[in-house]
């Protein structure tokens, strides 16, 4: 009996010890937009539990409320999730519709051009050593020991608590050397983050226009969620800027960086004072009518003793005044805070002539026109030595680099 010829099937079907099976090893790293989508997510499967958004009632519901907020302010990141946003969270979003030619066009690796050369010693998509470089600022979180965390997790409910109070607000970073400081609390991708420490130096590099001096080094940065990592500060500060808010420090925590921590204050030392900013309640239209007009000073007793005769005081512009903040000082450094303050907005200094009722002519020089908040940025570009680096700009009302 002729013996049966073997076919190709018949060999790869007799594998009893599965040599030949391949099976494809699925990757467990995730994309950016996977992340995006299962962090959209994470916002569905709440409002399936609880049938309402989240709010700031928690730390938990904040951290989901935050990430609502920056996903519904960006519109890239709204066209990737609108598929999946089956609670309509997201409004209505103008998807883009692909031609024939829009998806011919869509050929990032070249399978449609079959004249093209395909040397295969040509890595078109594996990154050059520059992209390298760039990309160094993922910095990959990693996970603190639940011991390690406890003392942050108390300070980032601190802060959440502070920020429900009103005593802190979220405002826009929009400068990296100006708003990013160690000790201070940021957003990134709705997620809060504290920046401990950072190892920073002065690096120049030259451009056409001329050498450049900017502040360069590696971060300790600690995130709300259990991880940690070591970005770039400049990187970090990119990154905030983009997906990103910051927060502002209680005034206790801006008296306490002040005149505690930048080594003004030592055990013997007694208070001698405070430096409080005030506001005019006068109903004289050509002062009402001024916006942002506030008074910088110092006060060695009670403020509040010091101007419940302002009324009758030419420095008050003879009305009553609101007060707006006050800061302790301790020695003498309050003069010096007060005097560069003083200098430093010496521009926006309010030009007015007053009268007494012996038609004595006075001109009181502690009102300056400055909004409120840059009287706070003031304070702590101070604090961070940087504030010779600056100037205020009276057309714009902000600061800027000299």
């Amino acid at each position: 009996m002729a013996k049966k010829k073997l076919t190709i099937d018949d060999i790869f079907n007799d594998d009893d010890f599965g040599l030949l099976d391949s099976k494809i090893k699925a990757s467990t790293l995730k994309t950016d937009e996977e992340r995006l989508i299962d962090s959209f997510e994470e916002i569905n499967l709440f409002i399936d539990k609880n049938e309402r958004e989240p709010n700031k009632s928690s730390m938990s519901e904040y951290g989901l409320m935050a990430k609502l907020k920056n996903f519904r302010e960006n519109e890239e990141q709204k066209k990737i999730l609108k598929p999946f946003d089956r609670h309509n969270l997201l409004g209505h979003v103008e998807m883009e519709k692909q031609s024939i030619d829009d998806i011919l066009n869509d050929d990032d690796f070249g399978l449609l051009e079959p004249d093209k050369d395909l040397d295969i010693f040509k890595f078109k998509h594996t990154p050059k050593p520059e992209d390298r470089a760039e990309a160094d600022f993922v910095a990959q979180r990693k996970p603190m020991k639940e011991k390690d965390f406890e003392k942050y997790e108390k300070l980032f409910l601190q802060v959440h608590k502070e920020i429900k109070e009103g005593k802190r607000k979220i405002k826009p970073f929009t400068n990296i050397e100006k708003n990013l400081h160690v000790g201070d609390f940021y957003l990134m991708n709705g997620i809060m983050l504290y920046l401990e420490s950072a190892n920073l130096k002065k690096e120049e590099w030259e451009q056409k226009s001329g050498n450049r001096v900017r502040v360069e080094g590696r971060t300790r940065t600690v995130f709300e969620n259990g991880t940690y990592s070591n970005m770039l500060y400049r990187s970090l500060g990119k990154q905030i800027q983009k997906d990103g808010k910051l927060i502002t420090n209680t005034y206790e925590k801006i008296e306490h960086d002040l005149f505690v921590n930048s080594g003004l204050v030592k055990e013997e030392d007694v208070q001698s004072g405070w430096i409080y900013v005030l506001k005019t309640k006068s109903t004289k239209k050509e002062l009402a009518e001024i916006k942002d007009l506030y008074k910088i000073g110092f006060a060695s007793d009670s403020v509040d003793d010091r101007i419940k005769n302002a009324k009758n005081e030419a420095t008050y512009l003879f009305a009553d005044v609101k007060k707006i903040a006050t800061y302790k000082v301790y020695n003498r450094n309050a003069d010096k805070l007060e005097a560069l303050l003083h200098r430093f907005f010496a521009k926006a200094c309010l030009d007015i002539d007053l009268f007494n009722e012996k038609g004595q002519r006075l001109n009181p020089r502690e009102w300056f026109v400055v909004p409120f908040d840059v009287i706070e940025e003031t304070i702590q570009l101070i604090l961070n030595e940087n504030i010779v680096n600056y100037e205020y700009d009276t057309e714009t009302k902000k600061i800027k680099l000299k």
